[in-house]
């Protein structure tokens, strides 16, 4: 990962990619605009299912971002081969953590990369969250559950900025 010829690569990955990888997505840019770091990084989401592939972000999911201050241009999209050449792939729950470990494991473009450790829970870089701490779905809740999932990315995003400082 010390290679600086090439942008580290980040992926999040959620279920559906309309709420909380996109959100994530959303963050992590803009907090690698203000530290400087844009050219370094390369990040992108997915979902583990096609469900919303080709759509906008849940309308919850954007208008909790713009009232914090970012911009959300974002198009659902499923978790491809592509995705799978990452550095890292941050997932949302323990679920993902196993459909996305179990995808590079059977990954089989002849490439030995398939490296199960770069896969992550997102919060793993919250030093205040508990071990193993989820970002839950806010999908079938509220709008005060999209700001919950909010703080948890960004209080994760700030710990993760710092984790690519020293890994570029």
């Amino acid at each position: 990962m010390a290679d600086h010829s090439f942008p580290m690569s980040i992926v999040f990955v959620c279920s559906g990619n309309i709420c909380r990888s996109p959100m994530a997505e959303v963050v992590l840019r803009q907090r690698l605009a203000q530290h400087g770091l844009s050219e370094t990084v390369s990040v992108r989401s997915a979902g583990t299912g096609a469900w919303h592939v080709g759509e906008p972000a849940d309308p919850r999911a954007q208008a909790t971002l713009e009232a914090h201050g970012y911009s959300v241009d974002h198009t659902a999209r499923q978790i491809g081969p592509e995705d799978l050449d990452a550095d890292l792939l941050l997932v949302a729950d323990k679920g993902h953590l196993q459909d996305v470990r179990s995808l590079l494991e059977s990954d089989t473009d002849g490439d030995t990369d398939s490296d199960t450790d770069k896969v992550r829970l997102i919060r793993s870089f919250d030093p205040t969250a508990p071990a193993d701490a989820e970002v839950p779905d806010p999908y079938y809740g509220g709008d005060e559950g999209f700001v919950d999932v909010l703080g948890m990315i960004e209080r994760a995003v700030d710990g993760l900025v710092e984790w690519i400082r020293r890994n570029r």
